[in-house]
């Protein structure tokens, strides 16, 4: 077969086609520099040009998505990158009525968002990958805007949450419309709602699903790889699996689905086999390549994206994730700075 682009890779792994080597994709965050565009955005280069992922996610720091409504981030890093919220913006029933809609374009983290992108301006150093920012459902925001209330809230003011949801959705429309318009090729959409350590499924299905499907047939027509990140344990990956997408990433070998089952649920692609914490970061070289290649086995190699359940810990070594890039096929560049 001939050699493919990383973007055909992509592409035929969605579409469940032969590839000329299985595609993969490494990603994290970048707390020293992520408060200002341009050093995210050279972070963000400088560690795909390491490592060739197939396509290449943009993470900002967490915190970006709710800074226009009140909260404000903690200043400590922990060991995955982020940030949590040190003061949250609803803190009152009656606060929901503040979260507004809000204009990406103009409002503080959101612009900032969209500024990194604008700085890749599609550098040469992304090659052929596509590009896709995170943004997290409507949900996973409102906990991030309300803390451990929300659960209390969704019971006794579910008028006011579900006012604040449809604000934060109509901010999500317009943030991914803008992003799309910049030459992004998709969204890496996260959602922290739909794992029953988080909410319950009737409060998922009520709150969650329907602001996630309004926002994916949104961008559906537009976004060439919409990947729906399924965060946390005892996942609802039924209806996760329905949501329209491209492809499913999550934590499986830290919580089920395994790849093989969930890839007969999917339409699309499956993104995992790496076990961030316990094999990439905690592991050896040759653990990291086995679970690479038991992913391939477990999927025959079509309708897979290795990668690892989400963003990779702080201190996970390089040479841990240059071997499974080695052992798949993948391209591996010495950077200045980045990697010995």
């Amino acid at each position: 077969m001939k050699q493919m682009t990383r973007r055909e890779r992509v592409t035929a792994a969605v579409n469940r086609q032969p590839v000329d080597r299985v595609p993969y994709a490494v990603w994290r965050h970048f707390p020293t520099v992520d408060h200002s565009p341009a050093g995210l955005a050279q972070a963000t280069l400088r560690f795909h040009e390491r490592y060739g992922s197939d396509f290449l996610k943009i993470t900002p720091r967490g915190g970006y998505a709710v800074e226009a409504w009140g909260c404000v981030e903690a200043d400590a890093v922990l060991e995955d990158g982020h940030r949590a919220c040190a003061s949250c913006a609803v803190r009152s029933a009656e606060d929901w009525r503040k979260i507004r809609a809000l204009d990406p374009a103009s409002a503080p983290g959101y612009a900032e968002e969209l500024e990194t992108i604008i700085r890749l301006g599609f550098d040469r150093r992304i090659g052929d990958a596509p590009v896709v920012p995170t943004l997290f459902s409507p949900l996973s925001l409102a906990r991030k805007l309300s803390g451990d209330r929300l659960p209390g809230d969704l019971r006794e003011h579910p008028t006011l949450v579900a006012g604040a949801l449809e604000a934060i959705t109509e901010t999500l429309i317009a943030f991914a419309r803008r992003a799309l318009d910049e030459g992004v090729s998709g969204i890496f959409y996260s959602i922290q709602a739909a794992s029953r350590s988080a909410n319950s499924e009737e409060d998922y299905a009520r709150f969650g699903e329907p602001y996630d499907r309004q926002f994916l047939e949104a961008i559906r027509s537009k976004s060439a790889l919409t990947i729906i990140h399924c965060h946390g344990d005892r996942l609802m990956f039924d209806r996760l699996a329905r949501l329209p997408g491209h492809a499913w990433n999550w934590d499986d070998r830290g919580t089920p689905p395994s790849l093989a089952e969930a890839r007969a649920q999917v339409p699309g692609a499956v993104i995992g086999g790496l076990h961030q914490w316990r094999t990439l970061r905690d592991g050896t070289a040759e653990q990291a390549v086995d679970e690479a290649r038991d992913a391939v086995a477990q999927t025959a190699g079509t309708g897979l994206i290795v990668g690892p359940g989400c963003v990779l810990p702080m201190n996970t070594p390089d040479a841990t994730v240059a071997a499974v890039v080695q052992a798949l096929g993948g391209p591996l560049k010495k950077i200045p700075g980045v990697a010995p």
